[in-house]
């Protein structure tokens, strides 16, 4: 059963794979719109100085937690969380069983020619899987509106927008009621390990939480100001709660 905890001034849901994967079934069953975003490093800290931000996360309707480090902190704070549902092997699961289910899913974010290998990836890979419509992730302000209606028509059952973060809460945030997908998911950089343009840690350092530190090591600038800069707040932030708790 179910239990939303509370860490850092972040709810979190404490669910297995499974046990996500079969409320995501049920908001789809349900066809009333819902919101999902995973809770990281990074989030916890965006969240920690940006209100609106931690505002949309606890609305959500489904947060997973997706990265070992707070895992681990939760458990250190007392909070038994079950296991790390990880953003990229939830869809992954979800493009799986949405071939089965023949659920429509809509691919939104990334640049064109990745977002159009994601389509015809799986496609292939998982045959009877419905693409409902893809776009890339880059448009400027006055085509959002357009984006929102391309997406509304489209009449999809699983929405996976692959923009940063936190844009792609805050455009889930105001327009998810109104394009009315059944479940909308955020999926961060999954687009481009999904056609092989980014490598995947292996399964020792995904489970050792080093799965950062391969990150880091594929693309060295872009991602050293994220992980030794923005993210070691993580640490105060952990102590603050440490203390409170």
């Amino acid at each position: 059963m179910n239990q939303r905890v509370t860490m850092m001034g972040c709810e979190m849901d404490n669910l297995s794979m499974e046990e996500t994967l079969q409320t995501v079934e049920g908001f789809i069953a349900s066809g009333k719109p819902h919101q999902h975003v995973v809770v990281n490093v990074d989030k916890l800290v965006k969240a920690s100085r940006d209100a609106e931000l931690r505002r949309i996360i606890n609305e959500c309707a489904l947060i997973n937690i997706d990265g070992m480090p707070v895992v681990w902190a939760a458990r250190m704070l007392g909070i038994p969380i079950k296991e790390r549902v990880a953003g990229v092997d939830l869809f992954e699961a979800l493009m799986q069983r949405s071939s089965q289910k023949q659920w429509r899913v809509y691919l939104l974010g990334a640049r064109e020619e990745v977002v159009s290998a994601v389509k015809q990836v799986y496609e292939k890979k998982y045959p009877g899987l419905i693409i409902a419509g893809y776009r890339n992730g880059y448009w400027k302000p006055e085509e959002e509106a357009g984006v929102v209606d391309a997406i509304t028509a489209a009449r999809a059952d699983l929405l996976f927008v692959a923009i940063s973060s936190p844009k792609k809460e805050h455009f889930l945030g105001q327009y998810q009621a109104q394009m009315r997908i059944p479940f909308a998911m955020g999926v961060g950089g999954t687009f481009d390990v999904a056609v092989g343009r980014v490598k995947r840690a292996p399964v020792w350092m995904q489970r050792s939480g080093l799965e950062w530190f391969y990150r880091f090591l594929q693309e060295p600038r872009r991602m050293f100001r994220r992980y030794f800069i923005d993210d070691m707040a993580f640490i105060g932030l952990f102590l603050k709660e440490w203390k409170r708790r």
